[in-house]
Protein backbone atom coordinates (compact mmCIF):
# COMPACT_ATOMS: atom_id res chain seq x y z
CA UNK A 1 0.00 0.00 0.00
CA UNK A 2 1.50 3.57 -0.85
CA UNK A 3 1.72 5.88 2.04
CA UNK A 4 -0.79 9.09 1.96
CA UNK A 5 1.57 12.76 1.33
CA UNK A 6 -1.77 14.39 1.91
CA UNK A 7 -4.28 14.31 4.42
CA UNK A 8 -8.18 15.69 3.44
CA UNK A 9 -9.90 16.36 6.56
CA UNK A 10 -13.40 18.00 7.35
CA UNK A 11 -15.76 18.19 10.38
CA UNK A 12 -18.71 16.31 9.63
CA UNK A 13 -19.51 14.23 7.09
CA UNK A 14 -21.36 16.65 5.78
CA UNK A 15 -18.39 18.04 4.07
CA UNK A 16 -17.92 15.52 2.52
CA UNK A 17 -19.26 16.62 -0.85
CA UNK A 18 -17.23 19.58 -0.59
CA UNK A 19 -14.25 18.24 0.23
CA UNK A 20 -14.63 15.27 -2.41
CA UNK A 21 -13.33 18.07 -4.90
CA UNK A 22 -9.82 18.06 -3.49
CA UNK A 23 -9.49 14.25 -3.39
CA UNK A 24 -10.40 14.20 -7.28
CA UNK A 25 -7.67 16.86 -8.03
CA UNK A 26 -5.55 14.40 -6.26
CA UNK A 27 -6.57 11.14 -8.14
CA UNK A 28 -6.14 13.02 -11.35
CA UNK A 29 -2.43 13.87 -10.60
CA UNK A 30 -1.52 10.48 -8.79
CA UNK A 31 -0.98 11.67 -5.68
CA UNK A 32 -1.81 9.28 -2.27
CA UNK A 33 -3.89 10.97 0.25
CA UNK A 34 -6.16 9.32 3.57
CA UNK A 35 -9.68 11.54 4.10
CA UNK A 36 -11.56 11.50 7.01
CA UNK A 37 -13.40 13.09 9.92
CA UNK A 38 -11.69 15.09 12.51
CA UNK A 39 -13.92 17.57 14.11
CA UNK A 40 -12.29 20.48 16.10
CA UNK A 41 -15.26 20.84 18.98
CA UNK A 42 -16.91 17.10 18.98
CA UNK A 43 -13.71 15.38 19.16
CA UNK A 44 -10.87 17.32 20.29
CA UNK A 45 -8.79 14.61 21.46
CA UNK A 46 -8.61 12.76 18.34
CA UNK A 47 -7.96 16.26 16.57
CA UNK A 48 -5.06 16.58 18.68
CA UNK A 49 -3.86 13.19 18.27
CA UNK A 50 -4.30 13.84 14.67
CA UNK A 51 -2.39 16.81 14.15
CA UNK A 52 0.49 15.78 16.75
CA UNK A 53 1.07 12.34 14.62
CA UNK A 54 0.75 13.21 11.00
CA UNK A 55 3.97 14.57 10.06
CA UNK A 56 5.30 11.46 12.00
CA UNK A 57 3.06 8.76 9.52
CA UNK A 58 4.78 10.92 6.36
CA UNK A 59 2.09 13.39 5.34
CA UNK A 60 3.56 16.28 4.32
CA UNK A 61 0.44 18.86 3.95
CA UNK A 62 -3.24 18.76 5.55
CA UNK A 63 -6.03 20.01 3.53
CA UNK A 64 -8.68 20.53 6.54
CA UNK A 65 -12.51 21.57 5.37
CA UNK A 66 -14.91 23.13 7.77
CA UNK A 67 -18.08 25.24 7.96
CA UNK A 68 -19.65 27.45 10.96
CA UNK A 69 -16.98 28.64 13.77
CA UNK A 70 -14.49 26.35 11.85
CA UNK A 71 -11.55 25.96 14.18
CA UNK A 72 -10.16 22.78 12.44
CA UNK A 73 -7.97 24.75 10.08
CA UNK A 74 -6.76 26.68 12.51
CA UNK A 75 -6.10 23.88 15.61
CA UNK A 76 -4.62 21.59 12.98
CA UNK A 77 -2.01 24.30 12.31
CA UNK A 78 -1.20 25.36 15.98
CA UNK A 79 -0.68 21.90 16.47
CA UNK A 80 0.88 19.94 13.37
CA UNK A 81 4.29 21.88 11.90
CA UNK A 82 2.98 20.76 8.31
CA UNK A 83 1.48 23.10 6.00
CA UNK A 84 -2.16 23.31 6.01
CA UNK A 85 -4.81 24.71 3.41
CA UNK A 86 -8.18 25.56 5.12
CA UNK A 87 -11.34 25.19 2.84
CA UNK A 88 -14.56 27.54 4.45
CA UNK A 89 -17.10 25.62 3.88
CA UNK A 90 -20.96 27.23 3.82
CA UNK A 91 -22.82 24.73 5.81
CA UNK A 92 -26.66 24.85 7.06
CA UNK A 93 -25.56 26.58 10.07
CA UNK A 94 -23.29 29.04 8.14
CA UNK A 95 -23.86 32.90 7.57
CA UNK A 96 -23.58 33.11 3.89
CA UNK A 97 -20.07 31.18 4.78
CA UNK A 98 -18.72 34.35 6.36
CA UNK A 99 -18.11 32.66 9.62
CA UNK A 100 -16.40 30.14 8.06
CA UNK A 101 -14.13 32.34 5.85
CA UNK A 102 -12.95 34.68 8.59
CA UNK A 103 -12.20 32.10 11.18
CA UNK A 104 -10.48 30.55 9.26
CA UNK A 105 -8.59 33.33 7.37
CA UNK A 106 -8.01 35.45 10.26
CA UNK A 107 -5.56 33.69 12.03
CA UNK A 108 -3.34 34.90 14.79
CA UNK A 109 0.75 35.80 14.19
CA UNK A 110 2.42 32.67 14.19
CA UNK A 111 -0.37 29.98 13.25
CA UNK A 112 -0.13 30.37 9.05
CA UNK A 113 -3.52 28.69 7.32
CA UNK A 114 -3.49 29.08 3.48
CA UNK A 115 -7.19 30.05 2.73
CA UNK A 116 -9.12 28.94 -0.77
CA UNK A 117 -12.39 30.47 -1.66
CA UNK A 118 -15.56 29.24 -0.27
CA UNK A 119 -16.37 25.77 -0.99
CA UNK A 120 -12.84 25.64 -2.60
CA UNK A 121 -11.76 22.44 -1.81
CA UNK A 122 -10.50 21.84 -5.70
CA UNK A 123 -8.14 24.73 -5.53
CA UNK A 124 -7.34 23.26 -2.26
CA UNK A 125 -5.67 20.23 -3.98
CA UNK A 126 -4.20 21.66 -6.37
CA UNK A 127 -2.31 23.87 -4.00
CA UNK A 128 -0.86 20.98 -1.85
CA UNK A 129 -0.23 19.47 -5.55
CA UNK A 130 1.92 22.82 -5.58
CA UNK A 131 3.49 22.50 -2.28
CA UNK A 132 4.48 19.13 -3.09
CA UNK A 133 5.74 19.75 -6.56
CA UNK A 134 8.95 22.21 -4.88
CA UNK A 135 10.43 18.73 -4.08
CA UNK A 136 9.16 16.84 -7.03
CA UNK A 137 9.84 17.50 -10.50
CA UNK A 138 7.75 14.85 -12.05
CA UNK A 139 4.66 16.34 -10.21
CA UNK A 140 5.81 19.17 -11.20
CA UNK A 141 5.84 18.51 -15.17
CA UNK A 142 2.36 16.91 -14.44
CA UNK A 143 1.13 20.94 -12.95
CA UNK A 144 2.73 22.72 -15.94
CA UNK A 145 0.89 20.45 -18.13
CA UNK A 146 -2.39 20.68 -16.33
CA UNK A 147 -1.83 24.37 -16.93
CA UNK A 148 -0.96 24.01 -20.18
CA UNK A 149 -4.33 22.45 -20.63
CA UNK A 150 -6.58 25.06 -18.96
CA UNK A 151 -4.89 27.36 -21.48
CA UNK A 152 -5.60 25.13 -24.31
CA UNK A 153 -9.30 24.69 -23.25
CA UNK A 154 -9.64 28.23 -22.95
CA UNK A 155 -8.14 29.06 -26.10
CA UNK A 156 -10.57 26.34 -28.10
CA UNK A 157 -13.53 28.37 -26.81
CA UNK A 158 -12.51 31.27 -28.24
CA UNK A 159 -12.27 29.85 -30.91
CA UNK A 160 -16.13 29.04 -30.95
CA UNK A 161 -16.72 32.60 -29.52
CA UNK A 162 -14.77 34.55 -31.95
CA UNK A 163 -16.60 33.86 -35.36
Amino acid sequence: MVKPLISIIMGSDSDMSVMNQAAEILKEFKVPYEITIVSAHRTPKRLYEFAENTHKRGIQVIIAGAGGSAHLPGMAAAISPLPVIGVPIKSSNSIDGWDSILSILQMPGGIPVATVALNGAKNAGLLAVQILSVGDLQLRKKMLDYKEKMNSEVLDKVKKVNY
